[in-house]
């Protein structure tokens, strides 16, 4: 058994439930601090660091009678941020003094950037972190930690759409505590998207439960699609880039014209996320967005839903080279008068989903704007 002290993030019990796979009930935890040393942000990311400080105090949780299950699981979690164990000396709250394990970054690893307060990231983090470490370790033992690591942003935005998709309620009478049964719940793959299988049974129609269904769902975040309109100029931009799943279906045309999208990333709103993406693949700032409904995109076989805005802009300039290279984007942009626009869309030229339910609600509302 070992003994270990919590100064980061784990101290958030929730999350701590979840990497260790059980209860807080089953552990023994007591508030300690860590005789010099503090605690400070991490430039760049969202976690903290420790370091040593003559004459200082870290605020911190001890957890005692720690498992080798416990420490592998806790090894797994903490291997894709580069930290180690080392054996240091805590004060309890009683005063007495305790012989715990800590983690501490690779030298160099990390550039501190300030105090760190637990209760702020709890407040902007807290349940996104855990649901995330929650899907993270179901692959605990089939994923190694570094393959694990490189998945963890869009496993993060997944958790941050499911907090979303809390809060959409329209009415609905049915609970799906009694109305649904789960049988089995077994999350399949992981690499970037992940696909998650389930065992379940529904409530009918006619009030009965129904059989025992198999079904399969592609896991992804959140995303929005703002087209990016000039209502002076009266012209759209459009951007353009290559898409594998086209590819892979043998179309001859992989590279889509699109309206700007992208995933909404954790702690951003909508509209946080459609600012920046019109930024990152177009080079467009937007003075307003006007938002055109959301919806799930394929709701028999993905969890993706989507948000849709309009944004208006100054549609002056083109790029050739937006996106993000740390993504492997290559977009390019035009910029289209709203007539011949619309006059692609009647003729089919484009072949995406959310381009078309853009332009349809662009050509309802675009007097409006124009005003």
């Amino acid at each position: 058994m070992s003994d270990l002290f919590f100064y980061g993030t784990l101290r958030h019990v929730p999350l701590l439930e979840a990497v260790l796979g059980r209860s807080s009930s089953e552990l023994s935890l007591t508030p300690a601090t860590l005789p010099d040393h503090i605690v400070s942000a991490v430039q760049g990311q969202d976690f903290p660091m420790i370091q040593q400080a003559d004459g200082e105090q870290s605020a911190g949780l001890f957890v005692q009678g720690l498992s080798q299950s416990d420490l592998d699981r806790l090894a797994y979690y903490e291997g894709g941020f580069d930290y180690d164990l080392r054996p240091l000396t805590v004060t309890l709250e009683d005063r007495t003094q305790a012989q715990a394990q800590v983690f501490f970054p690779e030298p160099a690893a990390w550039v501190p950037d300030g105090p760190w307060f637990l209760d702020a990231w709890v407040e902007r983090l807290g349940d996104v972190t855990a649901l995330a470490a929650e899907e993270e370790m179901s692959y605990f033992e089939r994923v190694a930690p570094a393959d694990m690591a490189r998945s963890m942003p869009a496993i993060q935005t997944r958790a941050w759409a499911k907090l979303f998709a809390r809060q959409r309620q329209t009415g609905d009478a049915r609970d799906v505590s009694k109305d649904v049964i789960v049988h089995r719940h077994h999350r399949a793959y992981v690499n970037y998207f992940a696909m998650e299988e389930i065992d379940l049974q529904h409530r009918q129609h006619d009030g009965t439960m129904g059989p025992v269904l198999r079904r399969a769902s592609l896991m992804q975040g959140s995303a929005v699609a703002v087209l990016p309109y000039d209502p002076v100029r009266d012209k759209v931009l459009l951007v353009e880039q290559f898409r594998p799943p086209v590819f892979l279906l043998e179309d001859p045309e992989p590279w889509l014209w699109e309206a700007v999208a992208g995933m909404i990333d954790p702690g951003e709103t909508p509209e946080q996320a459609a600012h920046r993406e019109g930024m990152e693949e177009a080079g467009i700032t937007f003075d307003a967005l006007h938002y055109a409904g959301g919806g799930y995109s394929s709701s028999g076989s993905s969890m993706g839903y989507l948000y849709f805005y309009v944004g208006l802009a100054s549609l002056t300039e083109t790029t050739m080279a937006g996106g993000l290279d740390t993504e492997g984007e290559d977009i390019r942009s035009q910029i289209l008068p709203f007539e011949t626009f619309i006059d692609m869309v009647d003729r089919h030229v484009f072949k995406d989903l959310q381009l078309l339910n853009l332009a349809h609600w662009l050509g309802r509302h675009r007097d409006r704007l124009r005003r």
